[in-house]
């Protein structure tokens, strides 16, 4: 006889084939309805990004400790390919989860924008190393900024900044479906890392504009002063023999 205080309801798991079988009649019946779905597909690679930061964004997922049980069936079945659907928005995630029954589940992350305090504290950082502006320009995050992202205050949201909802039955707020989402969304942003400035309510163009300009005024700001580095004119002559 199960305990009153006995929360842990244990569900059956479908095996890989049954999942991808109605993951595949789940996509058939949206294509028949005209709706338009963004997969995260399957895959068999041991890593599920390949990107340092789309790397980092998983280790961060994993610092929710509590969820080490979903987090597991979670990369399960983001590999197996049932998050049929990810959308990214401002502060917000719209996902669709094919699970044990015929229907997917809907899965919903809310991600808090970023405070105006620690926005300025990026783009002082960024603005200090005009290279990584020049990258971060073509889209590209080179790993000495990893700071930007995993840092206190940084672009990557601490567990209070995210909250969770699925329609599964699962009590836990982490079910896996809400676990594949995650490790789906970092599978996104190993292919567009400027979705990191989406999900914290940062326009990127925007951001990189501002960073410019305050490197900028920056330089120019010190145009007047003097460098120790550069030689009086009446010292060149003899640094140079020339009489």
């Amino acid at each position: 006889m199960r305990s009153y205080w006995d929360t842990e309801t244990v569900y059956a798991q479908p095996t890989i084939e049954e999942l991808r079988r109605r993951v595949s009649a789940s996509r058939e019946r949206a294509k028949d309805k005209g709706k338009q779905l963004e997969p995260v597909p399957p895959f068999r690679t041991r890593e599920i990004c390949s990107s340092w930061w789309g790397k980092a964004w998983c280790k961060n997922l994993e610092r929710y400790a509590d969820y080490a049980s979903r987090l597991d069936r979670g990369k399960r079945y983001v590999r197996a390919g049932t998050v049929i659907d990810l959308k990214i928005k401002k502060g917000r995630i719209d996902a669709k989860v094919q699970g044990s029954r015929r229907t997917p589940y809907n899965v919903e992350i809310r991600i808090s924008p970023l405070s105006e305090e620690s926005c300025e504290r990026i783009i002082e950082r960024c603005g200090s190393r005009i290279e990584s502006m020049e990258d971060l320009i073509n889209g590209k995050f080179p790993e000495e900024m990893a700071e930007l992202f995993t840092g206190e205050g940084g672009l990557f949201p601490t567990p209070r900044e995210i909250s969770f909802h699925c329609s599964c039955p699962d009590w836990a707020l982490m079910c896996k479906h809400v676990a594949a989402v995650m490790y789906g969304i970092g599978v996104r942003l190993d292919q567009n890392p400027f979705f990191f400035f989406e999900l914290r309510g940062i326009d990127a163009d925007r951001f990189i504009d501002i960073a410019i300009q305050d490197r900028v005024e920056k330089m120019l700001s010190n145009a007047d002063v003097k460098s120790d580095r550069i030689i009086p004119a009446d010292q060149v002559s003899g640094l140079f023999g020339v009489l």
